[in-house]
Parts: C-alpha cells; structure tokens; sequence
C-alpha cells in the first residue's frame, strides 16, 4: 500500500473513530514515505528514539518543504514548543518558575481543593437530568476554569476563550482536502487576538499583581531573566490551550473507555485508589495526542533502515507506539492495573508535556467524581462524533443516559 494513501486514511475523518487498524498497517512498515516527502514513525522504541535524540529539531522553520499540516503563528513568536535548546530550555523554564519545582513545588498538589470543588459543583448541575453531555457538560468546563483561574482569566471572559481555541487548534489539522492557507490564517489571527488579550491583562497584573501565573509572569525577580511582552503572550497562549485542549479529550475518552469497560468501571467504582494506574492506562490506550507532525532532522538519519533526510518533515505517531506489541503485552486490550506502562501519551524528552501533573490530577478526579455519582450510565450513541482532528483525538459529544438518583 503506498504510504501516502496510508496517511490520508488516516487524517480522514471518517477513521477518526477507530484509527488503530490504520496504525497496525503503519507499523508493519516502520517508516512510511509519503509522495509529499514526510515521513510517518508508528513503532514505539523508534519514537522513543527520536523523542530524545538531539538531531532532531521542534522548529518548522527548519524544513526544506512547504509545511502544510501546521497552524501558522504569524503575528506571534513561536511557542516554546516549536523552538530548540537553548532558547526551548530558557523560556520553558520561565514558564515553569511559577507553574512547578523547583520554584513553585506545591502549586499543582494545592490545587486538588479546588478541582475537587469545580467537579462537584459541576455534577450538582446534572440533577433532574437523564442525559448528559460529558464533552459541554463537563469535561470542557473543568480544565478550562482551572486553566483560567491558574492563569488570572476573568470567568466572564472563559466562553471568548473557546471561540479563539477551537480556531487554533482547527489551524493544526493536517486534513487533507481543506484550503490549508485560509486554516492557517484562521488560526494565526485567533490566536493572535488570545495574545494581544493575555499580554494586556498581564500588564495590568504589573501594576496590580495577585496570585496568578500573569502575575508571576511580569513580576518575576529577574535572577534567571525575565520573559518579554511579547514571550509572555505566546507562553500565556500556549498554556491555555494546551492546559485544557488535551486533558477535554482524556477525559472524555477516558469516560467513553470505561463506559465500553463495564467490569473495569465497577472495579474503579470499588477501588478508586486505582484511578492514578488507570489514568495513565488511558493516556496509552486512547491517548488524546494521537500524533506529533512538528519534527524534522538537523542532519540525514537512519530510522529502522529508512534513510531520513535532513529537512524533512518527520511525524512521530504515539498512539501507534502506545499500541506496539513490541513494547506492551497484549497492547490492544485495556488493563486498568497495566505494570510497566512507559506510554508516550505525554511525549518523552526535552519537549515532554509541560501540563501534565495538572492533567493527570484533574482526570484523576473527575473521573472519580462522576464514578461516584453518575447512576448506571450508559451510552445513547457508540461511536460518538468525532472531532475532525487526527492530531487531537476525542469525541466532540459523548452524550450518555443515567438513572435518577
């Protein structure tokens, strides 16, 4: 089969269901040429491989191709995931200084409180209903006020919020047969105005700082530097949607995964110790980042036999290597109390998900919470709707029935 057929099918929407028997096929080939000169990576020690190697560079400007499958970010810097060391290491770790160690060790464990009371505030607003929506209802709204909350956002302000969020991330399709340049456009000019927002309330926060991460951004003590405006918009952009884009859809598939796992719901049910194990069995079997498209080689490389030339767009598919019998026992079965689960759900290396305590904690609680309080949920439609994205993967409405308690 030739590649580039192999990779259309499975950036079509109509795969996005159940992409893991394209994947299958991917992995046979190890290294898949596509006729536009990328190249797909579907085999796990492979992508772990390249996820650590040094030649190999985040920064799109460094392809010898036009790239089409990316979002563009005119109008703003690039993002700290789209650069290399040094610059990569030098504003990730100013975003870092107030979001975890070792500057701010406790500011995610301090926000359990908290998520814990957004989870039951929003599961009280179930009452009276026989159905809901998990994506609208609730997995949306929870990892989007928290988000907003870490970063100083006026609550009022949040529904603005997923306007310009589903046009960024709509911007980083790579879907064939869509006018890439108006996407691209789209998605540069929301993301633009998102910046322009962020770096005003931050330099508000300036003059009248709180304890936000905006504020921390722009009062910083200076001994390691200090972020510029316009570091401060794209980093602020960033945080947001990747604080809440990828925890919607772990949640959402994790809530659709259990839902077709009845015996692993009850026994979650009955041991929520569990949940942290499980959660991250999710991250692997239906991971909410099925691919990464932004990768390309410094220099030629080898990858399983396949000369990669450098300059190339090179595409790590993780949900592929999540499900590589070359790595995980029986990969295609979902095991709640899976050992040894070194997923790549989050990435691996210098570029891991900056995010990810804040996911695991916020999935790890709120799929307790509606374990514990949804009565016997079933689902009105298998398989849901689909996001049109193959880069971020999850139902865009996962509408359930449950008994009235």
């Amino acid at each position: 089969m030739a590649a580039d057929t192999l990779f259309h099918r499975i950036t079509d929407y109509a795969n996005r269901a159940d992409p893991y028997p394209l994947y299958a096929e991917l992995r046979a080939e190890r290294v898949a040429r596509q006729e536009d000169g990328s190249y797909l990576v579907g085999t796990y020690h492979e992508i772990e491989e390249l996820l650590h190697d040094p030649r190999i560079s985040s920064d799109r400007r460094n392809r010898s191709v036009p790239d089409e499958t990316l979002g563009g970010e005119e109008g703003l810097a690039p993002s700290f995931i789209g650069l290399d060391d040094p610059e990569h290491h030098r504003l990730r770790g100013l975003a870092m200084r107030s979001f975890g160690p070792p500057h701010t060790p406790g500011r995610i464990d301090a926000l359990q409180d908290e998520i814990a009371g957004i989870v039951t505030d929003l599961i009280a607003g179930f009452r009276g209903r026989d159905r809901i929506d998990i994506v609208d209802d609730f997995a949306y709204p929870l990892p989007v006020t928290v988000i907003c909350r870490l970063l100083g956002v006026p609550t009022e302000d949040e529904p603005q919020f997923r306007g310009w969020s589903d046009t960024i991330v709509a911007g980083f399709d790579p879907t064939p047969g869509d006018d890439p340049v108006e996407r691209q456009r789209a998605g540069a000019e929301a993301r633009k105005a998102m910046g322009l927002y962020l770096g005003g309330l931050a330099e508000k926060r300036r003059a009248k700082p709180a304890d936000d991460m905006l504020s921390a951004f722009v009062s910083g003590d200076g001994t390691d530097g200090q972020l510029t405006p316009l570091e401060i918009m794209t980093t602020s952009v960033l945080l947001l949607i990747a604080g809440h884009e990828t925890t919607v859809n772990l949640i959402t598939n994790g809530v659709l995964t259990l839902l077709r796992h009845p015996d692993q719901l009850d026994r979650l049910r009955g041991d929520p110790t569990l949940m942290p194990v499980a959660v991250e069995e999710l991250l692997r079997y239906e991971p909410p980042v099925q691919l990464l498209p932004q990768r390309t080689p410094l220099a030629d490389i080898e990858v399983a036999g396949v000369t990669v030339p450098k300059g190339a767009p090179l595409i790590l598919m993780l949900a592929s290597g999540n499900r590589d019998p070359e790595r995980f026992r029986d990969p295609d079965r979902f095991d709640p109390a899976r050992e040894d689960n070194q997923h790549l759900g989050f990435g691996s290396g210098i570029h891991s998900c900056f995010g990810a305590p804040l996911a695991r904690l916020e999935t790890q609680i709120a799929l307790t919470g509606l374990l514990r309080h949804l009565g016997n949920p079933r689902l009105t439609e298998d398989p849901p709707p689909y996001r049109r994205s193959p880069v971020l993967r999850g139902p865009r409405h996962l509408v359930i029935e449950v008994d009235q308690g």
